[in-house]
C-alpha cells in the first residue's frame, strides 16, 4: 500500500504504477468497457460526475458497481429512478421519531446517498424536481442539508445514466453541465466478446489485491496536489486553439438547424476540464499537463451524439495537427521550401542559357553566342566548354554517384548538334573520367536543359560570362541559409515534440488509438522535414561553391 505523510510529495511513479494496475483489476472481465471503466476511474479521482448514455442492457451499473472496489471501506449508492420517485427514496425517510420529539425535518441518511462514496442514478431524467434541485446542490457543493444541520458528503464519484436526453427547456441543463464525462456505452461489438459474453467465459469478479484500493488519507492528499499543478502558458495555448477549431466547427457545422447549441461549450466546462486534465497529469506520474491529457476532452465537451462525432473529429484534427506543433513545423518547413525555390528560380533565370530561334527554309534553328565561354583541356581535347546545373537534380548519369555539377562536352561539336533543339552528346560528369551519354534540349522558354536519370529537366548555365557579382552571389546565399535555419527550427522543434509525446507514454486515461495516430504524424512530419533539410542542405552548398562552378 502507498503510504504517505499528510501534504508530503507523494512517489509519482508508484502512483502511475498503481493506478495501471486499479485500472487493469476492474477492468477484469467486463468486456469491452476499460475505456469507461478508464473515464469513470479518472472522474472519480478528480472529484467529478459521469453521465452514461446508451441503451438498456449494456452494464452500465455493473461499470458503477466495479469503481466502489477502487476505494477502501466505501459505500454504494444505486437508484433507478421513475417519474415516482419520492425524495425519501434517494436522500433517505423522514426521522418520525424526530419530528414527534423535537419537531424536527430530518432523514435518516445512513444507506442513502448522502452517505456514499460512489453514486449510480439510472434514468436520471425522469426523476423530479425535488430530487434534481436537491442532487444539484450536492454535486455543486458537496454538502447536504438535513434538517438546520448542513452535512459534508463523501460523494466522490456520481454516475448517471439514460438512453436519452435531457429534454429541451426542461430546466435540467444546469445539472446535464455539471455532468463532465460524458461518455456512450454502446453493445458488445467484438464477435469472441459477444461469444463470450453469451457463454459466461471469461474472469469473475474477484477482490482487489490488498493495498490496492485507496484509502480516505490518499485520496484527500492526492486531490492537493492534483491542485499544485499549474496550467502553463504553453498548454493553455493549446487549449486555446483547441476551443478555436471547435467553435470554428460550431460556425461550419452542419449538425442541425442548431448547431451553435450543439457545440456550446459553458465556461464552466472548460474551467472543470482543466481540473480534470490536471487530475490526468498527476495519476500518469507526471508534474505537468501534457498535449495528449488534452485529448480526454473528446468525452468532456460533446452535448448530443451528433455533436459527439463532431468534437471526436475536430479533437482527431487537432491530435494530428497540433497537439505535438506538427502543424507549426510543417509551416517552417513549407515556409523554407518556398525560400529555398526562389533562389533556385532566381539562379536559374539570372545564368541559365537562353538561346535565339530563327526559321530557315521552313527549318527551326535554335543559336546561341559560344564565343565567350570558357574553353578547357579535358582529356586532351583543348575544346571542351563547361556546363553548370544551376537545380537540385540526383545526376545527369548513371555512372556518376551523386550530385552532378557540371559537365564537360566538345564546344564545337554541341554548337552543330544543339542547333536543332535537341541532341545526345557524350561528355564527362564533375572529375569522372569516363565519357558519359548526355541528352540536351531547348526548352518552350529556349532554355537550355539537361536531362537527369529520372528525365527530369535541369536548367543548365555556361562557364564564362556569366555574371555571378559577389553581391549577388551572397544574397543568393543568405536567402539559403535562411531556408536552411527554418528547416533546422522545424526539425529541431520536431525532435522536442517526439520527447514530449513518447515521454507522456504510456498514458493511463486516453483512446489507445490516439497516440498511434499521433505517433504516425509525427514519424510523417519528421520524415518530410529531414529529406527537406537535406535537400537544402546540398542547395546551400552548390550556391557556397557557384563560382567556383563556373571557373
Amino acid at each position: 500500500m502507498l503510504t504517505m505523510a499528510k501534504n508530503a510529495q507523494p512517489n509519482k511513479a508508484l502512483v502511475f504504477e498503481r493506478i495501471q494496475k486499479l485500472i487493469k483489476a476492474l477492468s477484469n472481465g467486463v468486456y469491452e468497457r476499460e475505456e469507461t471503466i478508464k473515464l469513470c476511474l479518472l472522474a472519480a479521482l478528480a472529484g467529478e460526475s459521469v453521465f452514461l448514455l446508451g441503451p438498456p442492457g449494456i452494464a452500465k451499473s455493473l461499470i458503477a458497481k466495479r469503481l466502489i472496489q477502487a476505494f477502501d471501506n466505501s459505500k454504494f449508492f444505486d437508484y433507478l429512478m421513475t417519474r415516482f420517485s419520492t425524495p425519501e427514496e434517494v436522500f433517505g425517510p423522514l426521522s418520525i421519531q424526530e419530528l414527534k420529539d423535537n419537531g424536527k425535518y430530518v432523514r435518516l441518511i445512513d444507506g442513502y446517498l448522502p452517505t456514499a462514496q460512489v453514486v449510480f442514478l439510472d434514468e436520471i431524467w425522469k426523476a423530479g424536481p425535488a430530487i434534481l434541485n436537491t442532487l444539484l446542490t450536492v454535486v455543486n457543493e458537496r454538502t447536504f442539508k438535513n434538517g438546520q444541520d448542513v452535512l459534508p458528503v463523501p460523494m466522490r464519484l456520481l454516475i448517471t445514466a439514460s438512453n436519452e436526453l435531457p429534454e429541451e427547456d426542461s430546466g435540467l441543463e444546469a445539472l446535464y453541465d455539471r455532468m463532465l464525462v460524458r461518455v456512450f456505452v454502446n453493445r458488445i461489438q467484438e464477435k469472441q466478446n459477444f461469444k463470450a459474453m453469451l457463454m459466461g467465459e471469461g474472469p469473475t469478479i474477484q477482490e482487489l489485491e490488498p493495498g490496492l484500493a485507496i484509502t480516505d488519507e490518499e485520496y484527500d492528499s492526492w486531490q492537493q496536489h492534483i491542485d499544485d499543478i499549474k496550467l502553463s502558458e504553453d498548454l493553455f495555448e493549446k487549449i486555446y486553439q483547441l476551443k478555436s477549431m471547435i467553435e470554428n466547427r460550431s460556425e461550419q457545422s452542419d449538425v442541425d438547424d442548431e448547431s451553435d447549441n450543439e457545440l456550446y461549450i459553458s465556461d464552466r466546462r472548460w474551467k472543470k476540464s482543466v481540473r480534470l486534465l490536471k487530475a490526468s497529469a498527476f495519476y500518469n506520474g507526471r508534474d505537468a499537463i501534457n498535449p495528449l491529457d488534452l485529448l480526454l476532452l473528446q468525452d468532456c465537451m460533446w452535448h448530443s451524439p451528433e455533436s459527439r462525432h463532431v468534437i471526436q473529429e475536430t479533437i482527431n484534427d487537432f491530435a494530428i495537427q497540433k497537439a505535438f506543433n506538427q502543424e507549426a513545423s510543417q509551416f517552417d518547413a513549407n515556409e523554407a521550401q518556398r525560400i529555398i525555390e526562389e533562389v533556385h528560380e532566381e539562379v536559374a533565370n539570372e545564368l541559365c542559357m537562353t538561346f535565339s530561334r530563327e526559321t530557315m527554309m521552313r527549318k527551326e534553328w535554335y543559336k546561341f553566342d559560344f564565343s565567350k565561354a570558357n574553353r578547357y583541356h579535358v582529356n586532351h581535347n583543348s575544346r571542351m566548354i563547361k556546363l553548370v546545373m544551376l537545380q537540385q537534380n540526383p545526376s545527369v548519369s548513371e555512372q556518376e554517384n551523386g550530385d552532378s555539377r557540371w559537365v564537360y562536352v566538345d564546344g564545337d561539336e554541341f554548337e552543330k548538334k544543339i542547333k536543332t533543339g535537341q541532341c545526345d552528346i557524350y561528355g564527362f560528369v564533375n572529375k569522372n573520367a569516363h565519357l558519359c551519354r548526355l541528352q540536351f534540349e531547348v526548352d518552350a522558354q529556349q532554355r537550355l536543359v539537361i536531362k537527369d536519370i529520372a528525365n527530369r529537366s535541369v536548367l543548365v548555365g555556361i562557364a564564362g560570362d556569366n555574371g555571378i557579382t559577389p553581391e549577388l552571389q551572397q544574397r543568393w546565399l543568405a536567402a539559403a541559409e535562411e531556408a536552411s535555419s527554418k528547416v533546422k527550427d522545424a526539425e529541431h522543434n520536431l525532435k522536442i515534440s517526439k520527447s514530449s509525446f513518447h515521454g507522456a507514454l504510456p498514458h493511463s486515461f486516453i483512446d489507445p488509438r490516439l497516440p498511434e495516430l499521433i505517433e504516425q504524424s509525427l514519424s510523417s512530419a519528421f520524415d518530410s522535414v529531414h529529406e527537406l533539410k537535406i535537400t537544402i542542405d546540398k542547395s546551400v552548398f552548390r550556391i557556397t561553391h557557384l563560382s567556383d562552378y563556373f571557373e
